[in-house]
């Protein structure tokens, strides 16, 4: 296996400040005279503009975020109800096999993938392929 080498002067040394004048990081170190800037623990807030009106406040906004307002849908595929140890299929089910997250509130069951077991399935949402294909192999669809 080759070895990736990195170039030479690739990794610098971190600056060495107020180690003498003559590598010219020394007396002030890099932080001129005075003010809250050459004081230690000084640091400005993102966009910070000295008290003059931020760019971003000065310019308008612009469209209309409807993801604020949306909720969020979990998706599981058909295909993956392969994996559960048992056949009913819920929020609760599909959350302790991994197949969805745990603060999910609600999910929608798509028709890709093949299934060979009957399932019991309680979900919110499902296409019309994922509830043929799950009637097909002898289970059942709740839309609660």
């Amino acid at each position: 296996m080759k070895e990736h080498i990195l170039p030479k002067g690739a990794n610098r040394g971190k600056k060495r400040l107020g180690r003498g004048e003559g590598n010219g990081h020394g007396k002030t170190s890099c932080r001129g005279h005075k003010g809250a800037g050459a004081r230690s623990g000084y640091s400005l807030r993102a966009g910070f503009e000295g008290g003059q009106m931020p760019l971003y406040r000065k310019l308008p906004q612009r469209g209309f975020n409807r993801a604020r307002f949306q909720s969020t849908i979990a998706i599981v595929n058909v295909g993956d109800l392969e994996i559960l140890p048992s056949d009913k299929v819920n929020l609760e089910s599909l959350s302790s096999a991994g197949l969805i997250r745990a603060n999910s509130k609600s999910v929608k069951l798509l028709g890709t993938g093949d299934i060979t077991k009957s399932f019991e399935v309680e979900v919110n949402f499902a296409s019309a392929s994922a509830v043929k294909k799950i009637e097909a192999a002898g289970g059942s669809v709740k839309i609660s």
